[in-house]
């Protein structure tokens, strides 16, 4: 019986073979079309041959999203992470029977024919109008490919999912066109392997390779027929076919798969038989992906390594070609984390403050001399579930990085860089004052580096004990961490020569602004990081020579090609006997000054505590000649809690300090961190000390700015105008606790 004809003629097929342009195209067969007959008659009005060819054929295949894996500078997995499970492999990793598989069930005439099959649509459109709609369809293999490009390239935008899976004639005659250069640039056996590569096989499974070690904990190369045809009948409907939730309903499917394989003589009825017989065993590996399952707390420095491939021109050269690297995945990360290192700061994080209390702890670990960052660790865990006190929150670094908003007041840690700044400029360790419990200093005799007066007021200075008073040598002073004497040491060394060896050193502040030209800085009244933190402290180590933080190694492309990543840069910022003198000076903190608790017995190590005002930070910053270790607890949400009559860990604490709660903490984690066998010394210099005097002042007539003026108000920089708004709540006001006497066991 001819078939139906309509206008002009034509039967459909006629029509639908001249709407496609077969003449026009040197006699492929051109109708991949499976449309119900009532369609089919409707082509003569828009399609001709000239239409067809307007269609630009310009496909080309993006680079597959895949998942890129983050290392430690072991090479052990820290996490991966992707926006699509999936593992580009070659066909010659890819099963033979998983090949033959999936082309039984979706094109068992893919190495017979073009891009279209003739006779699979003429099948097609027969049955369809039969069926009054479309009941089958007729894409070829290379067409489906086709397809899965435009949603590849749709990514994750839902409306241009849409457009890339919508069911219309125009869509299906450009896929059709895109189809025939896809044939004739690649060949047969690359559209195999690259349809097998993007292909969605369910349960977040993208290629063949991440489907078989879902389902079966194996690599492609190692399926079995009856695991094969099962996923290759998962793919026409991935929720329906799905062996985890309905395994009654996926046997079915895969029992028609390998079925057709013998049909088509793939393999024998006997094997077939043998198959089919064969229960689906699963050994289903869940989805692991994210910062979120990175091993011994290191989700925040996993997230901090996607900051820096998404943030660092080395990675693109604008915002949205690094977002598109990190979102197309493939990549191999070594970083610099160590996991001994990890491990242990992330034990001494965890150990004595718990995820559930009111204040957190940070740990953050730097090697000197590389600026290698070996671990960043925690109390909060890592995560988005605030129930569970959980945090994205990385309070190690600064903002632009994840951090929180400024970072953190860092309190008398920051007076070895005053001493070190004093030093430089050829003052004497044995430098000394003598001063009483409270001074009031000249607001006009700290000058910024414009040579202008901080400020037209005095700055009231006091120590917490009444009892610390009297003379103070630089050594003397750092060990007992006297605020007054510091004060006068930033007053004769001068505060811009104290903020430019800051600068040197790379204390920066959280929010990423300059440095505020004010008089409390020797005092740690401005904000910055662990980070930050620990780099400075291995410029000592160091012996002078600051080397800015990095934490990538290396990092590889799919295709085994290196991106030049960023290297760390070390720059002198003060002489090697001026940090040696530094050094010396610190070991004598955690031999017998505020850090006695956390002072290592078998190894020179030296460090410095802190605490500000009403104790809502507190620090111990310390290392070895071969690690720096910053360690912060304090307040990681808007609301500043002062840790006075305070539980932390399961313990009370009257007033935290910083050696009797940060201290503990960093000797934790740089016991667990160092060898044993591997016990580097300073470098040893003889470090002058102030003589003792008799009480010369009781006979002397006071100096301006050594009364015992009453201290000021609550204003955190009294005498200094600050804009409110980045005061941030609780600066230091000179006046606070500087480690000196308070630190318990």
């Amino acid at each position: 019986m001819p078939k139906k004809r309509s206008g002009g003629g034509l039967t459909t097929t006629q029509q639908a073979a001249k709407f496609l342009g077969v003449a026009a195209l040197s006699g492929v067969v051109l109708a991949g079309i499976a449309l119900p007959a009532a369609g089919a008659l409707g082509l003569a009005a828009k399609g001709t041959v000239d239409g067809f060819d307007e269609i630009p054929a310009n496909l080309k295949t993006p680079p597959l999203s895949q998942r890129t894996t983050i290392l430690d500078n072991q090479g052990g997995q820290i996490a991966t992470v992707y926006s699509r499970d999936r593992t580009v492999v070659p066909l010659t990793k890819i099963s033979p029977y998983m090949q033959k598989a999936i082309i039984a069930i979706e094109d068992a005439r893919f190495y017979e024919h073009g891009a279209v099959d003739l006779k699979g649509i003429l099948r097609a459109m027969n049955r369809n109008v039969q069926a009054g709609g479309t009941a089958q369809g007729a894409s070829t293999l290379t067409q489906q490919y086709v397809k899965n490009v435009f949603v590849e390239e749709a990514g994750d935008d839902p409306t241009k999912v849409a457009q890339a899976t919508q069911q219309t004639l125009g869509r299906k005659v450009q896929e059709l066109k895109y189809a025939i250069q896809v044939e004739e640039e690649l060949g047969k056996k690359k559209i195999l392997e690259n349809y097998l590569n993007i292909t969605f096989f369910g349960q977040q499974a993208y290629g063949v390779e991440a489907a078989s070690q879902r389902y079966f904990s194996k690599p492609a190369k190692d399926l079995k027929l009856e695991e094969a045809a099962m996923l290759a009948g998962i793919v026409q409907s991935p929720s329906r076919y799905d062996p985890v939730n309905d395994k009654e309903e996926a046997t079915k499917r895969r029992n028609t798969v390998i079925q057709r394989m013998a049909d088509v003589k793939d393999i024998s009825q006997e094997e077939a038989d043998k198959a089919k017989a064969a229960p689906i065993k699963l050994k289903v590996k869940r989805p692991k992906n994210g910062c979120i399952t990175a091993v011994s707390g290191s989700g925040f420095f996993c997230d901090y390594v996607r900051q820096i491939v998404t943030s660092d021109p080395a990675f693109g050269k604008t915002a949205k070609d690094r977002a598109k690297l990190w979102a197309t995945g493939g990549l191999t990360i070594k970083t610099t984390l160590d996991p001994r290192s990890q491990a242990a700061s992330n034990e001494a994080a965890t150990s004595r403050v718990n995820e559930t209390d009111k204040v957190a702890a940070s740990v953050v670990q730097v090697q000197p001399g590389t600026g290698q960052i070996l671990a960043m660790a925690q109390s909060r865990p890592y995560g988005l579930d605030a129930a569970k006190h959980q945090t994205v929150l990385n309070l190690s670094v600064d903002h632009e990085m994840g951090g929180s908003y400024a970072g953190f007041q860092v309190g008398s840690t920051f007076k070895p860089i005053t001493a070190a700044a004093a030093l430089e400029k050829g003052i004497s360790p044995a430098q000394s004052f003598t001063t009483p419990h409270e001074i009031s200093l000249p607001g006009e005799s700290f000058r910024t580096c414009d040579n202008q007066p901080a400020d037209d007021k005095p700055w009231e200075v006091g120590n917490e004990l009444e009892t610390e008073k009297g003379m103070f040598d630089m050594t003397s002073a750092l060990g007992k961490s006297i605020n007054t004497y510091f004060a006068k040491l930033e007053q004769k060394t001068g505060l811009c020569e104290t903020l430019a060896m800051a600068k040197k050193v790379g204390y920066n502040r959280g929010d990423n602004k300059p440095l505020w030209q004010v008089a409390n800085t020797t005092l740690g009244g401005q904000e910055s990081t662990p980070l930050a933190m620990a780099s400075v402290y291995a410029t000592f180590a160091n012996r002078g020579t600051y080397c800015s933080p990095i934490a990538v190694l290396s990092v590889t492309k799919p295709d085994g090609k290196q991106i030049d990543v960023p290297k760390s840069t070390c720059d002198r910022a003060m002489s090697e006997h001026t940090a040696d003198t530094i050094n010396q000076m610190l070991k004598g903190v955690v031999a017998d000054g505020t850090g006695q608790s956390a002072g290592l017995s078998d190894r020179d190590n030296a460090g410095k505590t802190g605490t500000t005002d009403e104790r809502i930070n507190a620090w111990f910053v310390g290392y070895t000649p071969n690690l720096s270790t910053a360690v912060w607890v304090g307040s990681d949400g808007a609301r500043q809690i002062p840790m006075s009559n305070i539980t932390i860990g399961g313990q009370y604490y009257e007033d935290v300090c910083g050696g009797c709660l940060p201290g503990p903490i960093w000797k934790t984690a740089m016991t667990g961190s160092l060898d044993a066998s591997e016990t580097p010394a300073f470098n040893p210099v003889d470090v002058p000390r102030a003589k003792p005097k008799e009480d010369k002042e009781k006979k002397e007539k006071k100096k301006p700015g050594e009364g015992d003026d009453k201290p000021g108000d609550d204003n955190p920089f009294p005498g200094i105008s600050i804009p409110p708004d980045l005061l941030g709540g609780n600066d230091g006001n000179g006046r606070g606790q500087n480690d000196g006497g308070t630190n318990g066991p």
